[in-house]
């Protein structure tokens, strides 16, 4: 049998890697003879994943284009330059199937994929599907969408497949009610200075419960040294504060409440867990899509919504010690975050790929 090859691109965030991760992951247990190339970004904690992952990455010199001020004019400047990389690219490896996972760096390949006639595969995981999304679905075969509430978007191209999440997300259990909650603190891949600043300022007012909480805190490399001296000089030494966490389903598992940006991979992994949040979305993302996501878990009881003109240091402690009061609230956030869960995402994406690499021209 003919060897099949697959390029999946996107990135700028580990947000668009770990879905991709998960689905590469699937497609090569599924075939292990697959040649997988993934597409992405320069950006630093995007190369570390890759080379953690195995899997053969090749960077493009792209930045995103929306919102970004005068920053855009770099960004159209690198731009035919990343559209001739991605020619090179997809001339050389001749792929069976393109699959873009959203971000801007998933543009140009996934573009060129479809004007040469290769099958091409989105997968959008936010609620509303952004930019780079609605300029790709004219040419792709199929979009797998995370949220039912999506399908409109996709003029009958969508797909109610889930976001796929790594799977040890998937292996948590529920976690006993003790006298003590376990919070995880983290903005995204690189923190959240907003959120750093709300957590630290919060402390005072949660050191009289200091005996009943544990606290993981990810800041990101910017803030991380400010942040472990607040909560030292606080009273809080034992809270485990870090620039990043590598295993992060494990921390998952140890938590009871997450206090959370609201970007499409973190509520995919809130759902897969079926882990209770407070979520504070990111104000300027694009066509804010993290405050739409986040609504979806808030309308089923799934999670807790502050928006950031809301967020300071003492309503934050106010929402945690209110936990602390009523363990049962948190119990049943995760009860309810099942009308979310859907079931083998990535293996469903993955058969998914494979019928549209054995489909003919023309079909869908």
């Amino acid at each position: 049998m003919k060897e099949r090859r697959i390029i999946i691109s996107g990135g700028g965030t580990g947000g668009h890697l770990y879905p991709a991760l998960a689905v590469g992951l699937k497609l090569r247990e599924k075939d292990p003879d697959l040649q997988l190339t993934f597409v992405g970004s320069q950006r630093n904690l995007e190369r570390n994943l890759m080379d953690r992952s195995g899997f053969h990455f090749v960077a493009l010199k792209i930045e995103g284009l929306k919102g970004r001020g005068l920053k855009s004019l770099k960004a159209l400047a690198l731009l035919p330059f990343a559209f001739l990389k991605s020619l090179a690219l997809l001339v050389r490896l001749k792929p069976d199937l393109v699959i873009g996972v959203g971000g801007y760096s998933s543009g140009p390949v996934v573009l060129l994929a479809s004007l040469l006639g290769k099958p091409t595969l989105i997968l959008e995981q936010n609620v509303c599907p952004g930019f780079t999304t609605r300029l790709l679905l004219r040419g792709a075969k199929k979009a797998v969408v995370a949220f039912e509430n999506s399908l409109a978007f996709f003029k009958g191209k969508g797909v109610f497949l889930g976001n796929p999440v790594r799977g040890e997300f998937y292996g948590i259990r529920p976690k006993p009610r003790t006298s003590e909650i376990v919070l995880l603190v983290f903005g995204g891949s690189q923190g959240s200075h907003i959120l750093n600043e709300a957590m630290t300022g919060a402390l005072p007012f949660l050191r009289p419960e200091k005996g009943n909480l544990k606290i993981f805190h990810q800041t990101g490399k910017a803030d991380f040294e400010w942040v472990r001296s607040s909560y030292i000089q606080n009273g809080f030494e034992e809270a485990m504060v870090s620039p990043y966490f590598f295993e992060m389903a494990d921390y998952f598992a140890k938590s009871d409440i997450i206090i959370s940006r609201a970007g499409a991979t973190t509520i995919a992994e809130l759902i897969a867990s079926q882990r209770a949040a407070v979520l504070v979305p990111f104000a300027r993302a694009a066509e804010d899509h993290q405050t739409k996501n986040a609504r979806e878990l808030e309308r089923v009881g799934g999670a807790q919504v502050i928006l950031e003109q809301d967020l300071t240091p003492q309503f934050l402690a106010q929402k945690i010690l209110s936990f602390l009061k009523n363990k049962e609230a948190i119990s049943a956030m995760e009860e309810n975050l099942k009308a979310l869960k859907t079931d083998r995402p990535a293996e469903k994406i993955a058969n998914l790929c494979f019928e549209l690499m054995e489909s003919k021209p023309g079909e869908a």
